[in-house]
């Protein structure tokens, strides 16, 4: 068996190899999951990231194993996605002090009274 770790991308035959998901299964998923957009050359040859190869393990395993309906797979990503944007936001506010915000909305007001006045 080839060793797919060492690549940065995988053909759509390669990804079909490792998670035993027909290629025509996997381009009918592209369709219909918005998560899975493997990167096209200019030939319309797919490229598949590692980030790719999960999403494909995770819709796999949802329609598959937990037994969802596509309508349910999508939905329970999108929740899944949301949750993962919800718990990053807290943390980039935390990591800005509001003062600084302050100041730099300060030395907007500043700036845009000085454009005001010149026009």
């Amino acid at each position: 068996m080839t060793d797919y770790t060492k690549k940065k991308y995988l053909t759509i035959g390669e990804v079909s190899n490792i998670t035993e998901v027909p290629a025509h299964t996997l381009r009918y998923w592209e369709d219909e999951f918005n998560l899975l957009r493997p990167l096209k050359r200019e030939s319309g040859q797919r490229r598949y990231t590692s980030a790719d190869l999960k999403t494909v393990e995770k819709i796999k395993k949802l329609l598959y194993e937990e037994k969802y309906s596509i309508a349910g797979a999508k939905k329970h990503l999108l929740k899944e996605k949301s949750q993962s944007a919800q718990t990053e936001m807290p943390f980039f506010k935390s990591t800005i002090d509001s003062v600084v915000l302050k100041e730099i909305k300060k030395d907007l007001l500043d700036i845009k009274e000085l454009l005001e006045r010149e026009i």
